[in-house]
């Protein structure tokens, strides 16, 4: 079973910039799909963005042309750059591998967009 650890949130004024970062320990992410998932206070948690383990990405509508997920099978991590944040990205932010039936989540960061 793969753990992941997210770091690099933090209070970012709007239109700033973060980049998240999702280390995995324990496997290899080679073959996993990987993905960056967000949770509001009282709402469901939801898809940010995901990358297949052959590098093909997805977005939500909401962050298209703002955000860039990436990875690095070298150093087993997978990234997030948020770019022109915005008050509504403000969210606990959660790293998640799967592979076949086995998922893993990290235990989240929190990113807060408010001058």
């Amino acid at each position: 079973q793969v753990q992941l650890v997210e770091s690099g949130g933090g209070l970012v004024q709007p239109g700033g910039s973060l980049r998240l970062s999702c280390a995995a320990s324990g496997s290899s992410i080679r073959l996993y799909r990987m993905g960056w998932y967000l949770q509001a206070p009282g709402k469901q948690r939801e898809l940010v963005a995901d990358i297949s383990s052959s590098g093909i990405t997805n977005y939500a509508d909401s962050v298209k042309g703002r955000f860039t997920i990436s990875r690095d099978n070298a150093r087993n991590t997978v990234y997030l750059q948020m770019d022109s944040l915005k008050p509504e990205d403000t969210a606990v932010y959660y790293c998640k591998a799967d592979f076949i039936s086995r998922t893993s989540w990290g235990q989240g960061t929190q990113v807060t967009v408010s001058s």
